[in-house]
């Protein structure tokens, strides 16, 4: 008799001849019934490049999933392109499907009894979906990674898709024509994949792989690689064996795990995303983490790799300098990722990491020397104040300027902060504040990479800053900072912030202030009144009724 709980159960007994009559139809055969039955979480579509590929790297684990002696059943899981729908309303739907994603998985996966679910996924928000839902229900999972894109060319230069987002910064700001800019759109994104820098969703398969939770040199596999697809089959294979020996989730996803993902988070100068979703993590898998556990590991942990946004290169150039299995030998070597974690297969971190090189390579630029880190320190900054009572989050690599002390110009949504900077009326020295577009008051959370890249395409990148209660794209990069909670639609200091206050944002102190006395301010606060709800119906509304503070993950459950 099997030992999975599906197989078991539609063998046993007369009241489950209707399901096995089900299954017939969908091509069970009499064995079918003794084996595994395992899940395929399918994130295919069209909507996006990130998840183009997703179908074959699907039919490709159900075929290892019958080879390995599993009976596979495959399901499809939403997905929205935040490149796309960035700077629209649509991108308010962006956060919204890490929940929709993570709940189609579980129900599907629950419902139906499954021993054990592979998931693949692509753009960003599939990624942290699907490992929530996998925490919650612990049964035996592997996540499988799309790949990222391979890098757009055009004079002689990479271009990622925010390339082309700085170019519309540029254009508004006069040093490049229309034609360039259409070059620049035409050539960004050449084929199937993630977003090709070191943004959110390489660095969240970056941050899994780091966890255990899928095969090594996986998360930064190119999409239209082959080796993309032999690594799904080989995926299947392992989690089949990982069923039978039920090996779980919980029993990977543990707080030294979730330590040395952020450890790698913080080498390769991965995205401010990665904190939110972490925290989701943590939350579904019932392991205590906080924010400021981010910053506690981003001081000991160097930025070791020279990425895109900040830096020069882009995610397949990590790949072939050795890829994330390289960056988590330095910092095992260096005493900073704990080694006796388990992995997927059974292997402890330190066991999967023993032959690869204790430094990297001499013939590239992109993972440096330990000796010779791009940043001494980690990137994500934990930035806290009277602004910012439960932190917000900056990332503080590649800006000049540290700290900056500078007029409020305040704007009460994304579109109007836009207008602003393309109608050149924001000026060196200013702090732009971005309010009401947080996971309640958006609702969503959107990302703002179209006021950031702007911002750096009309050169204000290092004289500007930007705070918001909402996010920012894994692409972004300058004196910007996010997360900023309690957010103002609950009645956080940002909601009191007026037009000319000064406000300090200083990276090393790690601080964000507003410079306005208390008795003002509790003047201000007497006076405030929450804004009446965007949404009174449908998925967004029960959004923003459900979903927690940033602080704490921007979960629903």
């Amino acid at each position: 008799m099997p030992d999975n709980k599906r197989s078991q159960a539609i063998t046993q007994g007369i009241q489950h001849a209707p399901s096995r009559a089900m299954l017939r139809a969908v091509g069970f055969t009499d064995d079918d019934f003794n084996k595994p039955i395992v899940g395929v979480a399918n994130g295919y579509s069209t909507i996006t490049p990130c998840n183009k590929g997703l179908n074959d790297l699907s039919a490709q684990a159900e075929q290892a999933l019958r080879e390995a002696g599993a009976m596979p059943q495959m399901f499809g899981t939403i997905t929205v392109s935040d490149g796309i729908s960035m700077g629209t309303e649509g991108m308010k739907y962006s956060l919204v499907s890490r929940e929709v994603i993570a709940d189609s998985i579980e129900t599907c996966v629950q419902a139906e009894s499954m021993d054990g679910v592979i998931a693949v996924g692509g753009c960003d928000k599939n990624m942290p979906g699907a490992m929530i839902a996998i925490a919650r229900m612990n049964v035996p999972a592997i996540f499988v990674y799309g790949g990222t894109i391979k890098p757009g060319k055009y004079k002689g230069q990479d271009l990622t898709i925010v390339s082309v987002f700085e170019a519309v910064g540029q254009h508004s700001a006069k040093k490049i024509d229309d034609e360039e800019l259409l070059q620049v759109e035409r050539h960004a994104c050449p084929g199937a994949g993630s977003c090709g820098g070191m943004f959110t969703a390489n660095s969240m398969s970056s941050a899994i792989e780091a966890m255990g939770m899928s095969l090594p040199y996986s998360s930064t596999m190119s999409a239209e690689d082959d080796e993309k697809r032999i690594s799904a089959g080989e995926s299947a294979k392992v989690l089949v064996d990982a069923i039978k020996k039920q090996i779980l989730p919980r029993d990977i996803i543990t707080r030294k795990s979730i330590e040395n993902a952020i450890a790698v988070i913080m080498a390769v100068g991965g995205s401010t995303n990665a904190v939110l979703h972490l925290l989701g993590i943590a939350h579904a898998a019932e392991v205590d983490l906080t924010i400021d556990d981010f910053e506690t590991i981003r001081a000991r942990v160097p930025v070791i790799c020279d990425l895109k946004p900040s830096g020069r290169y882009v995610t397949a150039d990590l790949h072939e300098a050795g890829g994330i299995p390289q960056v988590m030998k330095m910092l095992l070597v260096n005493g900073l990722l704990h080694g006796d974690c388990i992995t997927i297969s059974g292997q402890t971190i330190a066991e999967v990491l023993k032959a690869i090189p204790e430094t990297p390579r001499a013939d590239q630029n992109v993972i440096r020397p330990w000796h010779n880190p791009m940043y001494a320190q980690g990137h994500l900054a934990i930035l806290k104040g009277n602004l910012s009572t439960e932190g917000a989050v900056a990332k503080i690599s590649g800006i000049k300027n540290p700290k900056i002390t500078g007029p409020a110009r305040v704007f009460e949504s994304e579109e109007t902060c836009m207008r602003a900077i393309l109608e050149r009326k924001i000026n060196p020295g200013d702090v732009v504040v971005v309010r009401y577009e947080g996971p309640k008051g958006g609702p969503g959370m959107r990302e703002m990479l179209s006021p950031t890249s702007a911002l750096i395409g009309e050169g204000l990148g290092d004289s500007v800053g930007l705070i918001t209660d909402g996010r920012f794209s894994g692409g972004t990069y300058g004196m910007v900072v996010g997360h900023v909670a309690p957010e103002a639609y609950v009645g956080g200091t940002i909601a009191l912030v007026q037009e000319g206050d000064s406000i300090t944002i200083d990276a090393e102190q790690r601080l964000l202030q507003l410079n306005v006395s208390d008795d003002e301010l509790a003047k201000r606060r007497a006076a405030w009144q929450p804004p009446e709800p965007r949404y009174t119906r449908g998925v967004l509304a029960k959004y923003a009724r459900l979903v927690s503070t940033a602080s704490k993950g921007a979960i629903t459950d």
